[in-house]
Order: structure tokens, then C-alpha cells, then sequence
């Protein structure tokens, strides 16, 4: 079917639609109700952080039978209209004081709670950077100090949530502390490889086996500054997370209601449904986003020249999350990344397309979910006089796509499942 879909803006469009499939795939209003628990004899009371978390309680209000109360804090930009549940927006991915007094609230709420009540929490992608409490003497400029340092460090996502697990009053399953002796249930969205849930928002109501040594480690590893004050507690243990055996977190139970490989799989079926042959290679792939894009480009080119693994014309979906190590002064975005690295290892290919981007609308810092390449795009950029691997090496892929007009500009979609790309080798 894709020999005869038409041009490259017929392509571009169908691969558009595709990763509208995919974020669909992942709609709060789609996922949340059919995992609502029971109401109970007691108060319900509704907590949560993310990117999602504003419409996912939107969607438990509207499928609520019963009084219910609560506060989710969520991004700039993402908030929704709700009747009981408050919604606070905060900054990500560096926190802010917006974020440190929501989460102050969101713990006033689940203080002196009884037996017979019930906790919904609500957790998404980007809650790590929304629900945040550090420990003294930590303030909030140190924590913001570090989690920017994390994030240019190349430092893997689970990594990243180690060090924050340890230096938090509500990470690591600190929040479902909190809430005992009632019932706590979690309903996560996830936007990890993995879908672990310890790293969906840094597990606030998960119990953590990892330790302050293996945040230490990392800390180490990655040469990331901090004040003494912190590092002793970090060698003295006394920062420690949750474990499985602490009798506070019993009646505590967590439920992925979406995930990566969801959103792929809804992608492949629609692709599959317009006679496109579509394999899914991962929905956990890391690594630094440039080098992912060599690899499979080298994969679109041993099915352009040599038809394996599959026969062309073929779909390839991926998903996960891959790293950015900030080594010049551009914009950054993983997927743009992903995609100048693969355009740039193509050269030109012919009959190879891809979009990739992040399914919460937000590519890095840039309120821009990705781009697209076609065959074209160097020739395109080249006449322009824009040099394809000098952006490369500046992690400038945003203002690359921009400039040839290839940018994907979702808005915020309010989910997230992390990283969707799809190379169409025609």
C-alpha cells in the first residue's frame, strides 16, 4: 500500500497520524476509568504529579461516584478544569517553588488519615521534577543545582531517579508513608524503559530496594556537586528510602494503567489497518540519541539494499527513552537529536522517512514534541546553508527542524508515555 501513498507530504502526514495514534493510545479520559477502585467507607482523598496528573483527575471527578477531595500538581501549561481536585501548575524539568508548595500541600492532605479511607494517587511522567521536598539541609536552589546537572550529565533515567529518591522527603515511597493506616492506590502512567514503577515520578508510593551508596555512585560517576551536608547523610544512610518489608506501605497497591508499548502497539495496529507492515523493535530503547539514530539507520539501510530483515515497504516503531550529553551550547531535545543523528547517518537514502517525539508534547526544554526527515533533508538543508552535523555536534536539532520547517508542534497533550519514533522505509 505505502508503494502507491503518494508524496512526501502524503508520507510526512501519515507518520503524523501515526504518532497521534500512539498519544491517543495513552488519553487519561481512555485509561483511568476502567481502573478505579471502590469508594470506601471513609474519606477519598486525591494526590498526584505529572505531566498527566491534572487530566487524569479530571477523569476520575467525572467517573467518581461519591464525595471526593485533593490537589495534583502538574506543569505549566497543563492544567484542565476540575470541580473537587485542585490542580497547581509547577515547573519541570528543573524544579521550582511552585512545585516545593504544592507537594507541601498535597502531604497536609494525607496527614492524620484513618483506616477506612482511600488515597488515589495519580502519577505521571515529569512528576519527579513536580513533586519535590528536599531534605534539609538541602534547599530548593541546591536541589535545582542538581537535578540540572543530572540532566546534562548523560545520566540514564532510572540513575537519575536514584540520586532523587535519596535526597527527598516524598520520593521512594515517602508518600505512601505518609498516608498510613488507609489504603493508598496508585494509578501510573508510565514514561520509563521499563515501566518500572519505582521510576514513574521517582516511585513516591513504591517501595525503593536501591540504597544512598548506589546514589552516591552515581553522584560519583557522573562528577555531580554536592554540599557536604549531603553527601555525609548519603554515607551515613540516613536519607534512605521505603523499603518492601516497612509495615506503613501494606495496604499500598499500584496499577500501570498506560504505558510505552501500549502507544506503539496502537500505532503498529493503525499502520497494519492502511496495509503497512509494522514491527516494533523496543519500546525500552536508551543510549545517547545520536548514536540510536546510527543504529537504526543502519537497520533502515540493510532493508533498503538487502531487504532484511524485513521487505520493504516496512514500518519500524520504537520507543523508550534515550540521553542527551550536552556538549555544545544548542537546544537539546532527544528526539531531534534521534533524528539529525539518523538523517545524518542516511545521507540521503533514498525511500527512508521518520518522525520521532515525545508523546508529552515536549522535546527537552522546547515546547515542541519533535520533527521529521524525508530523503531530502540534507539537500534541503544544504541549500539553505545550514550544515547538518555542525547542529549535531551543538545539540541544536530544534532549531535545525525549525528552520527547514519540519518541527512537530503538538501543544501539551496531557499524558505521556515517553519517546514514539517511526522510520517508514518505502
Amino acid at each position: 500500500m505505502m508503494s502507491g501513498i503518494g508524496d512526501s507530504t502524503a508520507i510526512k502526514r501519515f507518520l503524523t497520524e501515526l504518532f497521534e495514534t500512539a498519544v491517543r493510545a495513552a488519553d487519561p479520559d481512555i485509561c483511568v476509568p476502567a481502573h478505579l477502585p471502590a469508594p470506601p467507607d471513609g474519606r477519598t482523598i486525591v494526590i498526584g504529579a505529572g505531566k498527566a496528573s491534572a487530566k487524569m483527575a479530571r477523569a476520575l471527578e467525572q467517573n467518581w461516584s461519591g464525595p471526593l477531595s485533593g490537589c495534583v500538581v502538574t506543569r505549566y501549561g497543563h492544567a484542565v478544569p476540575t470541580n473537587h481536585i485542585e490542580i497547581i501548575e509547577a515547573s519541570h524539568p528543573v524544579p521550582d517553588a511552585a512545585g516545593l508548595a504544592a507537594t507541601r500541600k498535597i502531604t497536609e492532605l494525607v496527614r492524620d488519615l484513618r483506616e477506612d479511607d482511600l488515597v488515589i494517587c495519580l502519577i505521571s511522567g515529569g512528576g519527579s521534577a513536580l513533586l519535590v521536598d528536599p531534605v534539609a539541609p538541602l534547599d530548593l536552589a541546591g536541589l535545582r543545582d542538581i537535578n540540572r546537572a543530572l540532566l546534562k550529565s548523560g545520566a540514564a533515567i532510572d540513575e537519575m531517579n536514584c540520586v532523587r529518591r535519596h535526597i527527598s522527603n516524598v520520593k521512594g515511597g515517602r508518600l505512601a508513608a505518609m498516608c498510613h493506616p488507609a489504603r493508598v492506590v496508585t494509578l501510573a502512567i508510565s514514561d520509563v524503559p521499563g515501566d518500572s514503577l519505582l521510576d514513574v515520578a521517582s516511585g513516591p508510593t513504591v517501595a525503593d530496594p536501591t540504597s544512598c551508596a548506589d546514589a552516591l555512585a552515581i553522584i560519583d560517576r557522573y562528577d555531580i556537586a554536592l554540599p557536604d551536608a549531603v553527601r555525609g547523610m548519603l554515607e551515613n544512610g540516613e536519607t534512605e528510602s521505603i523499603k518492601h518489608d516497612d509495615p506503613r506501605i501494606a495496604k499500598c497497591e499500584a496499577v500501570l494503567i498506560a504505558t510505552p508499548q501500549m502507544a506503539l502497539e496502537a500505532a503498529a495496529q493503525k499502520a497494519r489497518d492502511m496495509g503497512v507492515a509494522a514491527h516494533i523493535l523496543g519500546d525500552a530503547i536508551e543510549g545517547e540519541a545520536s548514536d540510536v539514530g546510527t543504529v537504526l539507520a543502519g537497520i533502515a539501510r540493510q532493508i533498503v539494499l538487502r531487504g532484511q530483515p524485513f521487505a520493504r515497504p516496512c514500518l519500524l516503531l520504537s520507543g523508550g527513552e534515550t540521553t542527551v550529553t550536552v556538549m555544545g551550547n544548542g537546544r537539546g531535545g532527544r528526539n531531534v537529536e534521534f533524528l539529525l543523528g539518523l538523517a545524518v547517518a542516511l545521507n540521503g537514502l533514498s525511500g527512508v522517512y521518520a518522525i520521532a517525539g515525545d508523546t508529552d508534547g515536549v522535546d527537552g526544554l522546547e515546547e515542541i514534541a519533535g520533527g521529521l526527515i524525508t530523503p531530502d533533508t540534507l539537500d534541503r538543508a544544504i541549500g539553505a546553508g545550514i550544515k547538518a552535523q555542525e547542529y549535531l555536534a551543538n545539540n541544536d536539532g530544534h532549531s535545525f527542524f525549525e528552520l527547514l520547517g519540519d518541527a512537530v508542534i503538538t501543544g501539551p497533550t496531557l499524558t505521556n508515555v515517553n519517546d514514539f519514533r517511526a522510520i517508514l522505509i518505502n
